[in-house]
């Protein structure tokens, strides 16, 4: 490997390592605790994003299963033909969009607003459609990205991952789950093992 090679290996985990710990900074509590009474309240979640923000949104949604809170990713072509009939009035929908204008998310947004659900919004643009037309805004600053080109979906990534994380967190703890509860559900691999001995 090249010197310059492990060189922007270890930028990339500097920048990344900031993005994570710059959200303790800039995060708006009130929203966010907003966003956990939300999603501790409500009867189903939906999330729904495109790109590497739709493998956190679905990451996010399984993890939101975990805890019982149930949740389904729906991917935007799905959404936009048809699979919105699953989201109803009081439900909460979580979108995610850096530039808050991402064009397959425009239609489904409309849908939330005339449906009555609650939207939570993760986004960098404040004055995009997604935060304009949102109940909650979590908001979402990054520097820049950890590539040297500055264009993939890295430390935004890892910070949409950590702000989901921290959401995860506190409803575990707004919900009182419990260990016992996790083992019921999950009973395969070292997990399901280590929790049901």
């Amino acid at each position: 490997m090249k010197e310059q090679s492990l060189n922007e290996a270890r930028s990339s985990l500097t920048i990344e390592t900031k993005a994570l710990a710059d959200i303790l900074e800039y995060m708006d509590w009130e929203a966010f605790g907003k966003a956990v009474d939300a999603l501790a309240s409500c009867d189903r979640i939906m999330t729904c994003a495109s790109g590497s923000s739709g493998i956190a949104a679905k990451k996010f949604a399984h993890s939101l299963c975990c805890i019982e809170r149930g949740a389904q990713f729906m991917p935007p072509c799905e959404a936009v033909h048809g699979g919105l009939g699953a989201l109803k009035k009081d439900d909460v929908m979580i979108m995610v969009s850096r530039g808050g204008k991402t064009a397959e998310l425009l239609p489904i947004i409309s849908v939330c607003n005339k449906k009555g659900a609650t939207l939570i919004a993760v986004t960098e643009n404040m004055e995009g459609t997604l935060a304009k037309c949102a109940d909650i805004i979590l908001p979402l600053k990054i520097e820049r990205e950890s590539d040297k080109y500055n264009y993939m979906a890295t430390a935004s990534y890892v910070a949409t991952i950590g702000i989901f994380d921290a959401l995860l967190a506190a409803l575990m703890e707004e919900t009182d789950y419990k260990r016992e509860m996790f083992g019921l559900i999950h009973p395969g691999g070292a997990v399901g093992e280590m929790l049901n001995k």
